[in-house]
């Protein structure tokens, strides 16, 4: 069984929200020949070319045949997030990608596991609509590793987390907005270098704040194999020891005590990289993940995992069950 956690869909269409809420920024689908599309903002600027493997279900079941991927783990695109947004527009766009994501699982409820968006702009708009997820049958969702620029430790994001911790819905982080983008447009650094610390940021700024040890019970993924945190977790640790005065204000916790705790993709691309994952944290907190169906992405999915010289129980681990945990879904229920 493969279950691939990290994979991101669109509805074929959206709305022109900008013509509804009266302002711009929003992103437009635009057909422009049969199974292409372009993303565009509202402004006419291009943002990314996209096929029908990103919007069709049927197509993506086609693909998931011809890479024996069994189930497919599926989230929005990062920039549909809208955290700039009113939070009261970000809502309705979240109720309608939501929406649109719930159809896709209740056509096909052995091939695909829905991940909602939120609001996170507002704390008591996101908890209303994880609660809604949860009603039309998600599993989880899907957060930005910022809030306008907002670390996710900061104190106004717990209520938030709490609330996914008692509903015991799954949360996956995805890098967005990266920290300094501005300053490196040149050579797709945004994507190769900003992706890696920002989830990084992440990953540092719930544990330092104490959240990740009040919620020992909350279930959440970082994707791209947790950035660039696991390459730096003797460094981030060292400092933790040497500058406590620094880092360990509102948790006195080694920050090394919860690269176990938390759950990780395997997207990172290296044999050696994965190895050193695993020994690191486990093969019970790797779950395969692609970032189908973008060209950062695997092709096809669980390629670096099936070459690996690994025992079956582990390639077991890193292809299903690490996921199944991270869901708190039995196999049963896609046999």
């Amino acid at each position: 069984m493969k279950i691939d956690i990290h994979t991101h869909i669109l509805p074929r269409d959206l709305p022109r929200w900008a013509d509804k809420f009266g302002y711009g920024g929003f992103i437009l689908i635009e057909h422009h020949k049969p199974g292409c599309a372009r993303l565009i903002r509202d402004d006419g600027s291009f943002f990314r070319e996209i096929e029908e493997n990103c919007w069709s279900p049927e197509k993506r079941l086609q693909e998931c045949e011809q890479q024996n991927v069994s189930v497919q783990v599926i989230s929005t695109v990062p920039v549909m997030f809208c955290y700039w947004a009113k939070a009261e527009h970000t809502l309705q766009m979240a109720e309608f990608l939501n929406d649109e994501i719930a159809k896709v699982v209740h056509k096909y409820p052995k091939r695909f596991v829905g991940l909602g968006t939120v609001p996170m702009q507002d704390v008591q708009l996101a908890i209303k609509e994880l609660e809604r997820c949860k009603r039309i049958g998600l599993r989880g969702v899907e957060i930005g590793t910022n809030v306008n620029q907002q670390n996710l430790g900061e104190p106004y994001f717990f209520e938030f987390f709490a609330a996914c911790e008692e509903l015991e819905m799954a949360v996956f982080v995805h890098p967005w907005e990266m920290m300094g983008e501005e300053y490196i447009q040149k050579y797709w650094l945004p994507w190769l270098i900003g992706m890696p610390a920002e989830t990084a940021r992440a990953i540092c700024s719930l544990i330092f704040s104490g959240t990740l040890e009040r919620l020992p019970k909350l279930r959440i993924c970082f994707a791209h194999g947790g950035g660039s945190f696991p390459a730096n977790i003797g460094r981030i640790e060292h400092g933790f020891l040497v500058r406590p005065d620094l880092c360990a204000v509102d948790n006195h916790r080694n920050p090394k005590d919860y690269v176990k705790r938390i759950y990780y993709d395997s997207l990172v691309h290296s044999p050696e990289m994965l190895d050193y994952l695993i020994k690191l944290v486990g093969a019970d907190r790797i779950a395969l993940g692609t970032d189908y169906p973008f060209p950062l992405g695997e092709t096809p999915a669980g390629k670096l995992i099936e070459s690996m010289p690994y025992p079956e129980e582990i390639k077991s681990k890193l292809l299903c069950e690490t996921a199944l945990s991270w869901l708190n879904l039995k196999r049963e229920f896609f046999i």
